[in-house]
């Protein structure tokens, strides 16, 4: 389906049964993500609305996305892409209770990378989400564990849960891109391979460099504490993956979460 540039509103509102969230259609940041309280097994929420990011704001500099609207809808599968000179974005979601996937895939006409900020919602009772090292995967550091019919070394893991519900969880996952480090949000934990380590990640947003036609996603769920390698690279016409479905080993994470894995909050400075 196409909708006429001129057709295209200010704010394109997504609605499933699962999730929320809306997308500013001049650069396709998104804004308000919010998982919605169901009555479905999988549920994560605890049965109240549970928000996850204010925003996930690319910086196109100076580019403006002014196109058309591709807009793809199969099942619970979202696709929705828009031109600009210089510049195309495309978002992938799927609308799922739990281990549901979300990607945003920038791309230059120069060639270079978009800075995106994903900025944390801030809630009440006990709603509003955190970045976290996950004690559970720093545990187990090194390990060589089964994955599919081969193995894998568990890493470090750098989580998003809140206090409220014990089933919510999830994770940034970045296809050809680079997190840039925060000093100001330093802490120090023990690395069972190399010793003390230092990590440079805020507790309330993370910052990422994206590669020209890479991909900045996000995944729930028991999808997001499995122990699973890095995304291959790709950079053209990359797909949002689905689970392993029981083929890896599923690490968990504390609930609640310790105020010793919690990484430290900073000013929302852009």
């Amino acid at each position: 389906m196409e909708i006429p540039g001129a057709s295209v509103p200010a704010t394109i509102t997504v609605r499933g049964k699962y999730v929320r969230f809306d997308i500013d259609a001049a650069t396709f940041g998104i804004r308000n993500y919010v998982f919605e309280a169901t009555t479905n097994p999988l549920d994560m929420t605890n049965g109240v609305d549970t928000p996850v990011f204010a925003s996930k704001a690319p910086n196109h500099r100076g580019l403006r996305l002014n196109g058309a609207v591709d807009l793809s809808l199969d099942e619970e599968v979202l696709e929705i892409a828009r031109v600009g000179p210089g510049l195309s974005m495309k978002i992938q979601a799927k609308d799922c209770a739990t281990g549901g996937v979300f990607q945003m895939e920038p791309e230059r006409a120069d060639g270079t990378a978009t800075r995106i900020v994903h900025t944390l919602a801030s809630a009440s009772q006990g709603l509003t989400p955190f970045y976290f090292d996950n004690p559970r995967f720093r545990a187990r550091e090194g390990d060589i564990v089964p994955f599919k019919d081969t193995t894998i070394a568990v890493p470090t893991r750098i989580n998003i849960a809140n206090d409220f519900s014990p089933r919510f969880v999830a994770r940034d996952s970045a296809q050809v891109a680079t997190r840039v480090n925060e000093p100001a949000c330093s802490k120090t934990f023990i690395s069972r391979v190399s010793g003390p380590q230092t990590i440079q990640h805020c507790g309330n947003r993370s910052i990422w460099d994206v590669a020209s036609g890479g991909r900045m996603g996000f995944v729930s769920g028991e999808d997001s504490v499995e122990v699973a390698p890095s995304p291959t690279v790709c950079t053209h016409k990359c797909q949002a993956q689905n689970r392993v479905r029981g083929r890896s080993v599923v690490l968990g994470f504390p609930f609640p979460v310790p105020e010793a894995s919690r990484l430290p909050l900073a000013p929302l400075a852009p």
